[in-house]
């Protein structure tokens, strides 16, 4: 018995000497870490200058990592799952490129049902997309697909929340997987939460949504667009206010927002925080509290105050949106004016008209579109210039069309009733030649947006701006005649032979598509006055001017005339020194 009681001593002593040669030290570790770890917490530094720095949120403020609003990561992966089950698609994997092989991009809507709901946004689109040159009512054609059902608020709390959708699109025969398809959303999910799930599965399809999780988004395949409201206009609109370089800013507020911040739900600590940018002065950040049925239940401490705030607050402000429109990229361009630059190293110009010339004249191309048959060679005027008499087929398009006899890049373009000094237009090809991408004349117009009648208007009034340089004066690149004749479509042509006067304002349209830059004018003698402008034959032809602004702006989708309040004289114009010393003195004289 006795030895039994010392064999279990000593291989009780052995274990716990085995104990602390192999585990002691861990075990001290773990205690000094955990008393170090308390003491951290305890000893925390006391800074001297604690009163000057501010604290940006309480502790009270922010969500405690329990909110059982909040949804769980596993539930929101799966959300997104159940969205996105094909979120590898990229354009060389989910796009059908030979559908756009033999009719180019062409997009085609589908047929709406007679009881189908329509929001207002969802309708400008839909209109926007059939009114641009891309669309096509054939879908053997179509590149694009657009569904007719709006997907743009999927929050099934809303009244333009529309169901079944997966049904209804899986019931297409041109759905095809989703594949070519495009699917327009604003909304998603539902408060507090709002999730991405819209409620049916978009397949293969390219998604075009605002707010857009970083983790759901395909580069190069979906399209994150801004939040906008039902109120934007469809096309047109005032003109936007950002300027370049415009610091400081010329608007009293630099930033105001007056709405509702969530109390709980996914998002809400950070909007939460940003009470503390509001100053007062510049930056204006009103926001109330009372959002869904139970906000009560949630309310902080600062909700009586901020409720009582926007109520009080009347800040006259004047907001503006900024729209950004994106164009189309002609890639030859660059070559174009590239080559403009170097040829024109001995200066010369191809001119439109009859009449004498100047000195770097390389030739003269006239037009002849009148019914009586041209003079004869000899009673012309006498050139330095050669002379090519093009018979036209009494269409205005014919005005810019690629003659093999125009070998010059610079083009001046000239009316039968137009005059010009030699002064004038030798200082308009040097300003061209600074700017051989732009059109440069002297006659110039102007658009705008007028807001009655919802609809783009043309004046012919002297203001400080300016948006069209009329080609009947007018330098340009002949480039711009082999894109108004082989890149628009015959209709558009059709469109300028059928008016009396548009095919000065389509070539501006094409320009300032192409460049996204304004025309430029230069000094002028004499005021340019449009032959036929009084009478009814005058307002006729305003009236047919002011019509094709408005069906090219509907054909482009967008407005791509740029304004301008630039005009460019020579050195010392009018300026009190001798005649001697500027290059240009006869551009003074009246």
């Amino acid at each position: 018995m006795q030895t039994r009681k010392k064999y279990i001593f000593l291989t009780f002593l052995a274990s716990w000497l085995l104990l602390f040669f192999f585990g002691g030290d861990q075990l001290r570790r773990f205690a000094f870490f955990s008393r170090r770890k308390v003491e951290a917490r305890r000893n925390w530094p006391h800074w001297t200058d604690r009163s000057l720095l501010k604290s940006f949120a309480d502790p009270e403020e922010l969500l405690s990592d329990g909110d059982p609003s909040l949804p769980s990561p596993r539930e929101r992966q799966a959300a997104r799952l159940s969205v996105y089950k094909n979120s590898r698609c990229r354009m060389e994997t989910c796009f059908d490129f030979s559908r756009c092989e033999k009719h180019g991009f062409k997009v085609f809507t589908y047929p709406r049902e007679r009881d189908q709901p329509l929001s207002e946004s969802y309708s400008k689109i839909l209109a926007s997309i059939e009114r641009s040159r891309y669309y096509t009512p054939s879908p053997e054609e179509a590149c694009l697909f657009i569904l007719s059902i709006d997907t743009l608020d999927r929050d099934h709390l809303s009244g333009q929340y529309v169901r079944n959708v997966d049904e209804k699109i899986r019931s297409f025969p041109l759905w095809n997987g989703g594949r070519n398809h495009l699917i327009f959303n604003l909304y998603s999910g539902t408060w507090p939460n709002y999730t991405e799930d819209l409620g049916f599965d978009i397949g293969q399809a390219i998604l075009a949504k605002a707010s857009f999780y970083t983790e759901s988004f395909r580069p190069g395949f979906d399209i994150s667009i801004p939040l906008f409201s039902k109120d934007h206009p469809q096309r047109g609109g005032e003109k936007g206010w950002l300027y370049q370089d415009s610091i400081p800013p010329k608007k009293k507020y630099l930033l105001v927002f007056k709405g509702k911040r969530y109390l709980t739900g996914i998002g809400s600590g950070t909007r939460n925080a940003l009470h503390h940018i509001h100053n007062g002065k510049d930056i204006i950040s009103l926001t109330t509290c009372k959002h869904g049925k139970d906000w009560e239940k949630h309310k902080d401490t600062r909700c009586d105050k901020d409720n009582a705030t926007v109520g009080k607050a009347r800040p006259q402000l004047s907001l503006h949106p900024v729209p950004v429109c994106s164009g189309w990229w002609v890639p030859a361009w660059r070559r174009a004016a590239r080559g403009a630059e170097e040829g024109l190293a001995g200066g010369s110009i191809t001119l439109l008209a009859p009449g004498g010339c100047f000195k770097q004249t390389g030739s003269i191309v006239v037009l002849w579109s009148c019914e009586k048959p041209p003079p004869p060679r000899g009673k012309w005027p006498q050139t330095t210039a050669p002379v090519t008499i093009v018979q036209g087929r009494g269409k205005l398009s014919d005005r810019f069309f690629p003659y093999a006899a125009i070998q010059t890049d610079a083009v001046l373009s000239l009316d039968e009733h137009t005059s010009l000094s030699t002064s004038e237009v030798d200082f308009a090809f040097v300003v061209w030649r600074s700017f051989p991408e732009r059109i440069v004349g002297f006659p110039t117009r102007s658009h705008f947006w007028d807001p009655e009648q919802r609809r783009w208007g043309y004046t012919s009034k002297w203001t400080n701006e300016l948006s069209i340089v009329l080609t009947a004066a007018a330098f340009y690149h002949r480039y711009y005649h082999t894109l108004f004749t082989e890149y628009l479509p015959a209709g558009l042509r059709e469109l300028v032979d059928g008016l009396a006067a548009c095919e000065d304002i389509l070539m501006n349209v094409l320009v300032a598509a192409v460049t996204k830059l304004p025309p430029i004018k230069v000094t002028q003698r004499k005021q340019h006055k449009d032959m036929g402008t009084a009478g009814a034959a005058g307002g006729r032809r305003f009236s047919q001017r002011q019509d094709c602004l408005n069906q090219l702006a509907d054909w482009f989708g967008y407005m791509p005339l740029v304004s301008s309040q630039l005009r460019l004289d020579p050195v010392l114009f009018k300026d009190q020194v001798s005649v001697l010393r500027k290059k240009y003195p006869r551009l003074e004289k009246p």
